[in-house]
């Protein structure tokens, strides 16, 4: 009888006269492609052209992340996210999904390798209700490389690195478009085209709204949302294109029309959360997968940092980020913090405030690389202001280092933009020149000079060496297999068993 009892004072929230703690629901929002001064809490005087309230007041009500890292491209950042590893240690390969190389039944495929543990997996075991809504790129080649097979108990969106806003195709199959548009285990037939204005992130609007009106709150719930915007093909709806006509070049007007777009999904998102009664224990955490692509790749702006997405400048893997909701301690809320995040701490921070291990054993059997995340909560929270993350590896070609960052080879994109960016006048900005570093690496103090201008590695020869030394060590546990080249196999099943979508092909 008591335990009867206790059972039902835990479900109305009192136990001894005390209040349960429910786990605190999460929305991780992983947006596509967003430029660092494509934001409005980035621009400082504001400008018309940025318009992103909803975005503003989150930041205003949360934790700025002002040192959030990712790698330099969607797929490998997205695959650390899920994965909670490194892209040196997941995969660090921007190559379509249909890859396939049949020895290697582990690692021999794109993105992440089938034994290792997704985050929402994690989630489950915690109890969590778990749902993924927007761009995938994580891989689909076998059913455990969907969502589905990560860990997640729905899924809508597609596999590719994009597709087409309004009729979901990218890629073809002997001449044929093929439709990249998933629902959880089947493709999405009847649904692409059909939402209002028949746009992609309508219907991805449409379903985060339905996840949220189904849900039950003393469930906590894990939704893990992939916006297409703002990645290519520059799309959106006319309503939202003439409210920025008055920007003089196309890529620009877009993009920003599209940036606006997705503001107001994030202010529908968030009304309906608060209208749900979730909010006040929920942590909506924000992140972009890589720095804009910035002209002639895209219309985004990093302004004023240097380079863009596919560079290892800090343009191309510093990243918006921020951190709001109820869940997040009232004296953090308004401040700003400088501790070092990588987005593969994630994996670890969810984990912790869900309360289960982070160890991935799945892995360890397949003698994978382990899980690289770092907890965090303590820093996020206010328990401590000193983040645990110290070193980044950005890439096989960029390491950060406390204060320093250190670039080896030939860097592209070695150019700053403007306040306004892409334009007429001056379209390619110097941002298209080359810096070579070399084999010996270029050096900058990235806390001084956030915007590299100045190369150190002449006058700071010492320091040099202890970060050459440094990414030694790092490329020494490089994860480089073999995954094999685009598989035929897509095809066949694109066009023989899913009706000319795209889904798993192999098993």
């Amino acid at each position: 009888m008591f335990a009867v009892t206790l059972a039902l004072l835990s479900m109305i929230g009192l136990v001894a006269g005390q209040p349960v703690t429910l786990k605190p629901h999460i929305v991780m929002m992983l947006v596509d492609d967003w430029g660092w001064a494509n934001v409005g809490y980035h621009r400082n005087p504001p400008t018309r052209e940025v318009v992103t309230p909803n975005i503003d007041d989150l930041v205003k009500q949360g934790l700025e992340l002002n040192q959030h890292y990712a790698y330099r491209c969607c797929s490998p950042s997205r695959s650390s996210l899920i994965s909670g590893r490194l892209p040196i240690h997941v995969s660090d390969q921007n190559i379509a999904p249909t890859n396939y190389n049949p020895n290697d039944p582990i690692s021999g495929f794109s993105a992440i390798p089938r034994n290792m543990t997704g985050i929402a997996e994690k989630m489950k075991e915690a109890g969590y209700a778990t749902h993924q809504v927007g761009k995938w790129d994580a891989g689909m080649a076998t059913p455990d490389h969907t969502p589905k097979g990560r860990g997640f108990d729905t899924s809508f969106g597609y596999f590719h690195h994009y597709n087409d806003y309004y009729t979901e195709v990218v890629d073809s199959c002997n001449g044929t478009g093929v439709v990249d548009l998933w629902n959880t285990d089947q493709p999405a037939h009847g649904i692409n085209g059909t939402g209002p204005d028949k746009y992609e992130e309508a219907l991805f609007r449409e379903r985060l709204l339905d996840i949220v009106s189904k849900h039950d709150p003393s469930t906590p719930l894990f939704l893990y949302y992939a916006p297409h915007i703002v990645h290519t093909p520059l799309q959106v709806p006319d309503e939202y294109l003439n409210k920025f006509s008055f920007i003089d070049d196309k890529d620009r007007m877009y993009y920003h029309a599209m940036v606006n777009y997705l503001d107001d999904v994030v202010g529908d998102l968030v009304s309906a959360l608060k209208k749900k009664g979730m909010w006040d224990n929920l942590l909506y955490v924000t992140s972009s997968d890589n720095g804009g692509p910035v002209y002639p790749f895209g219309g985004a702006n990093n302004y004023p940092l240097k380079g863009g997405k596919l560079s290892d400048w800090q343009g191309g893997i510093r990243v918006n980020a921020f951190v709001s909701g109820g869940h997040l301690p009232e004296k953090m809320r308004g401040q700003k913090t400088d501790g070092y995040i990588h987005l593969a701490d994630w994996y670890g921070t969810f984990c912790a405030i869900a309360g289960v291990d982070p160890t991935d054993e799945k892995a360890a059997k397949a003698k994978l690389p382990p899980v690289d995340s770092y907890n965090m909560w303590p820093l996020i929270s206010g328990q401590t202001d000193v983040s645990p993350r110290t070193d980044i590896p950005a890439s096989i070609q960029a390491l950060i280092s406390g204060d320093f960052k250190i670039l080896v080879g030939d860097i592209g994109q070695a150019g700053w933009t403007g306040p306004q960016y892409p334009n007429k006048t001056n379209p390619a900005g110097g941002i298209l020149a080359t810096e070579k570093c070399g084999d010996s690496g270029c050096l900058y103090n990235i806390k001084d000079d956030p915007e590299e201008r100045k190369n150190l590695a002449s006058s700071m020869p010492d320091k040099l060496k202890e970060m050459q030394e440094k990414s030694k060590k790092y490329l020494a546990t490089y994860f480089n297999p073999d995954r094999g080249h685009a598989s035929p196999l897509a095809c066949q099943a694109a066009v023989n068993k899913y009706g000319g979508f795209w889904g798993p092909f192999v098993d």
